[in-house]
């Protein structure tokens, strides 16, 4: 007995020491600095570009369901212009993640350079080095639409608002000191993409400016990668509210014939549901910025989406409540 208890006390020194030098590894591995090069991409006060960068910010690239302050969020749902001064918290099971004042104040990006701010969105690294999670899909957005983006994000008015630093819980600590790391341009990024109705207009706005692909396809929570089918749906999303949490999953818009949401949908049906606007309340859908864009914008989308790979995946509509 007294051998037995001895090596029970030696195996709990062991695990316990085991658990302290990893608990230690993870601390010293939050701050890691990683490398990436800097876009030559400049703003201007260039006029129309500047407005390009407006209809990009406040119509496709939703920068306002992020950047906007909670208490906006109605406006934002109603595709007004609101202040971009951040605050929103996304809170994740690995933490706490805060978006970031964008506005040129001094608490926002006014003390970034433009290549600082085009790192950051295109490989995913901030002004310090360290690695960003990877909520934004702008790693191939071309040079002249990023060169918009920006030129509008420096002509709005400074916003003055400190932002929290991210809060991250014990697992999301280990996420960041073993798996994240800075997400970057899949092959070449275009200097320019010719605006049209296109599929491949389609493709380009759904994947590097709309973000559609990084909702309606399944993720994983902790570290962002996708594990589901491009475009099949099964992503899910909860919102808390007084009456309890609900949860919503992203449809299937692959045109699957027996489980594609949109299968049968005429281009016309398919631009009058983003002008309807957000028909439930708890959705993460940005209806109000998207019901900003074109129709030649939404045109381009829904001929691209005719031609993603088929994927039978039946996802359950509307929503459930725990």
């Amino acid at each position: 007995m007294r051998k037995f208890l001895k090596f029970l006390k030696w195996t709990g020194i062991a695990i316990l020491s085991i658990l302290l030098i990893l608990y230690i590894v993870i601390e010293l591995r939050q701050n890691r600095i990683f490398d990436a090069p800097y876009p030559v991409v400049r703003a201007t006060d260039d006029s129309l570009v500047i407005a390009r960068g407006k209809a990009l910010v406040y119509g496709p690239a939703h920068c306002a369901n992020c950047h906007a302050p909670k208490e906006m969020e109605e406006q934002v749902n109603k595709g007004i212009e609101t202040p971009l001064s951040g605050g929103l918290v996304f809170d994740l099971p690995i933490g706490e993640i805060y978006a970031k004042n964008i506005t040129p104040d001094a608490t926002g990006i006014g003390n970034m350079t433009d290549a600082e701010v085009a790192r950051a969105l295109r490989y995913g690294v901030r002004k310090d080095g360290r690695a960003l999670f990877d909520f934004m899909p702008f790693h191939n957005t071309s040079d002249e639409d990023l060169t918009a983006i920006i030129s509008y994000l420096r002509s709005q008015p400074a916003v003055k608002h400190e932002v929290p630093e991210n809060k991250m819980n014990l697992v999301g600590k280990a996420v960041s000191a073993f798996l994240l790391k800075p997400a970057g341009p899949v092959g070449d990024v275009p200097v320019a993409v010719k605006r049209d109705t296109s599929a491949l207009y389609g493709q380009y706005l759904a994947n590097n400016v709309a973000n559609c692909r990084g909702c309606h396809t399944n993720r994983d929570l902790m570290t962002g990668a996708f594990i589901g089918e491009d475009y099949a749906g099964g992503l899910q999303f909860e919102t808390a509210t007084d009456s309890g949490t609900y949860y919503l999953t992203t449809p299937n818009l692959t045109p699957d014939e027996a489980t594609g949401r949109i299968v049968g949908w005429s281009q016309r049906q398919f631009i009058d549901r983003f002008r309807t606007g957000r028909l439930i309340k708890q959705t993460h859908m940005p209806w109000g910025p998207f019901g900003r864009m074109s129709d030649d914008e939404l045109k381009a989308i829904y001929n691209f989406l005719q031609t993603v790979k088929p994927v039978r995946n039946e996802v359950k509509l509307g929503l459930m409540k725990k």
